[in-house]
């Protein structure tokens, strides 16, 4: 199997034209999000199935990366696609220099897209097991049968439309863990067929690419210190890395070294000059999903519990930042029923800075000098502590 995955991310090497430096300021690639690092440089990710107030839309428009989720608009607007390019259009009307990505899962078949009705006629277009049944993501959603040709190219050719509106600057793809773990579905769908999926995947990675063009971003859920490299083995498909269920650790390795391996993945991307969007929930609840893949979210009870548990995160990233790096702390990306997706806490506001130079780490303790800032973290206690000059 590593042979096989080996010689897979080998061939994809060549057939992307892999090179270091692509998608950055002073090489080919498409143009990055504004940054600076004045304050804490901040990331937004968010869905709401109803349509943004006017005063929602100047919020969003006050952060230079946004991910606009799965269903967002598909109540008020019909369909995740217009509801999505509605709220990014009036992003725009504010502030043209945000950057925004479209939301595609590269295999959970979710619901609300007016572009599900051509799969529909796909035949095998989702993977079944051995009894028929295509429920197989949490015993309630199907999965894109990735091994279908006529699949991929439905799901680019949606990618490839959807990139070329102005109001996109780049496409967010999710569930890139799910394709790539090995024991993801593979007693429902057999061994051989998951190689197959897995195979399929890339391809599909590689033939967007090559559908939207040089000029759009793609920025993937892809560093996980699950993996042997921490996902930096996969990285180089991609113009950066959105990082969720940083602190949930998976198989048999400790809490300190799990997150010390992601903070490394992290900290080598960023100097690579990949975008990185960082995240984190800001209440965590255990990790029941299948294999620990998807991130458990909570919710905090008051603006002062959700101050105290900023902390421990944003130390976290500011360890690892570099420039186009971007921060989110959040209680779940869901706008709907509630504003505390608005919260801005009184951190985001004061000087941050540049950095004095990288992180200096002592065993599971990691240190950094900003100019107006001191960061400390101790991983074994969970803590986090920013002071600021």
């Amino acid at each position: 199997m590593m042979k096989l995955k080996s010689a897979c991310l080998g061939l994809l090497g060549i057939l992307l034209g892999i090179c270091p430096g692509y998608g950055r300021e002073g090489g080919d690639g498409p143009p990055v999000p504004e940054f600076s690092w004045d304050h804490i440089p901040l990331y937004m990710h968010v869905r709401k199935a109803t349509a943004y107030t006017d005063d929602e839309i100047a919020f969003l428009a006050k952060f230079p990366l946004i991910t606009f989720e799965k269903s967002n608009g598909n109540k008020a607007f019909g369909s995740s696609e217009k509801g999505t390019l509605i709220a990014a259009r009036r992003v725009k009307e504010i502030n043209p220099k945000a950057k925004i990505l479209y939301y595609r899962n590269v295999i959970v078949h979710y619901g609300g897209y007016a572009a599900n009705e051509a799969l529909e006629q796909i035949p095998g277009g989702l993977l079944q097991n051995k009894e028929g049944s295509t429920k197989l993501v949490r015993n309630r959603v199907a999965a894109y049968d990735l091994s279908n040709g006529r699949v991929r190219d439905w799901w680019v050719d949606h990618c490839r439309e959807m990139a070329a509106d102005p109001a996109i600057d780049g496409l967010f793809f999710d569930g890139n863990i799910k394709a790539l773990e090995p024991g993801y579905l593979r007693r429902e769908i057999g061994e051989e067929k998951k190689k197959q999926v897995e195979q399929g995947y890339f391809e599909m990675m590689k033939d967007t690419r090559e559908a939207i063009g040089p000029d759009k971003l793609i920025v993937a859920n892809i560093l996980r210190a699950r993996f042997k490299e921490g996902g930096l083995e996969y990285l180089p498909m991609f113009d950066g890395s959105y990082l969720e269920g940083f602190f949930h650790q998976v198989g048999r390795t400790s809490y300190e070294d799990y997150v010390a391996k992601g903070i490394e993945s992290m900290q080598q991307a960023a100097r690579q000059g990949k975008i990185i969007a960082f995240t984190s929930g800001l209440a965590g609840t255990r990790n029941t999903s299948k294999m620990g893949i998807d991130e458990a979210h909570g919710a905090v009870g008051s603006d002062e519990a959700a101050r105290r548990a900023l902390m421990y995160p944003l130390a976290v990233f500011l360890i690892c930042a570099e420039k186009h790096s971007y921060f989110r702390a959040h209680e779940g990306y869901s706008a709907d029923g509630n504003k505390n997706w608005m919260r801005w806490f009184e951190e985001y506001d004061k000087p941050l800075g540049p950095p004095k130079g990288p992180a200096k780490r002592d065993g599971y303790r990691y240190t950094r000098e900003f100019e107006h800032a001191s960061v400390s973290v101790d991983l074994t206690k969970q803590e986090g502590v920013v002071r600021w000059r």
